[in-house]
């Protein structure tokens, strides 16, 4: 929110407008809690920027006036490019024990591994569902190591179905060897050191809205465990895949974007790490003109 100020028909006042970021982006899926929230403050709001123009499209679908619509593109890359070399210089890597000196593979010493997060409520809050996800990741695990900095409500999940045996649980407060065939679970990470794990990866899987876009830039195969997404360009144009819970289809999709049979896509439109410097130039122009 900024404020600014409004002429309106009758007189010159003052109040707060509501610019939203991110705005128009859809699923389409009205269970999704934030799905609400998301159409209610694009009703509110008298700036709605888009990261995506399908965000555009959505927007004018509901009758929001065009002159409130400003394509600028997405800043959560615009931090992610911004702190992307200060995140190569974690130690995740080494304390996650993914550094393996004796080996060499493509000039590196790093295991290949893949990256997993889950957190969505259609996921795991119901015990069958989660189940059949983690039956999947299994297989998925018998190709390569898969790490999961896990989400507290997973957590919580997890225990209450006893599903711990599907796991492998390490402590990262030293160093330690991940185990192969296995999810292996550690501690929630910080933003560069999540970066830094998610910049290295064969793979990630996630039900994530945000980490769709990262990999999208980062040129990281992405597996997404939901039916729908309000990020369509990270699939139309990124390296995303959207799988769903079925078992099969999360395996196939997973291994045929190990054997490389999925190609990276392009970059897309604004996604350039100057979205900001672009909502701050219009911000400026609407509140000279409004003097």
């Amino acid at each position: 929110m900024t404020n600014v100020k409004l002429i309106t028909h009758n007189s010159r006042v003052n109040r707060p407008l509501v610019a939203h970021v991110e705005a128009g982006l859809r699923s389409f899926d009205r269970t999704m809690p934030e799905e609400i929230n998301r159409i209610v403050t694009d009703a509110l709001s008298d700036y709605l920027f888009t990261s995506e123009k399908s965000g555009n499209q959505n927007l004018l679908r509901e009758g929001i006036p065009r002159e409130k619509l400003f394509f600028v593109g997405n800043t959560m890359i615009d931090t992610l490019l911004k702190h992307r070399d200060k995140a190569q210089h974690s130690k995740i890597l080494e304390k996650l024990g993914l550094i393996n000196l004796e080996l060499k593979t493509e000039n590196s010493n790093l295991i290949p591994y893949g990256v997993l997060t889950l957190h969505r409520p259609s996921n795991v809050d119901n015990e069958e569902t989660f189940r059949k996800i983690l039956e999947a990741l299994k297989e998925v695990a018998k190709h390569l190591p898969i790490i999961f900095p896990a989400h507290p409500r997973t957590v919580n999940r997890i225990k209450e179905f006893h599903f711990e045996k599907c796991f492998y649980l390490a402590a990262q407060n030293s160093t330690l060897k991940i185990k192969n065939y296995h999810i292996n679970c550690v501690e929630p990470l910080g933003y560069l050191d999540f970066l830094c794990l998610m910049s290295s990866a064969k793979l990630v899987i996630t039900d994530s809205g945000g980490i769709q876009e990262e990999t999208t830039i980062l040129r990281i195969p992405c597996v997404t465990l939901r039916e729908n997404t309000e990020r369509p360009v990270t699939a139309t144009q990124g390296t995303n895949v959207i799988v769903g819970t079925n078992p099969r289809k999360i395996v196939d999709e997973c291994v045929s974007a190990l054997n490389g049979n999925r190609s990276h896509k392009r970059i897309p439109a604004f996604w350039d790490g100057k979205a900001g410097d672009r909502i701050v130039s219009i911000l400026a122009e609407r509140m000279s003109q409004s003097k």
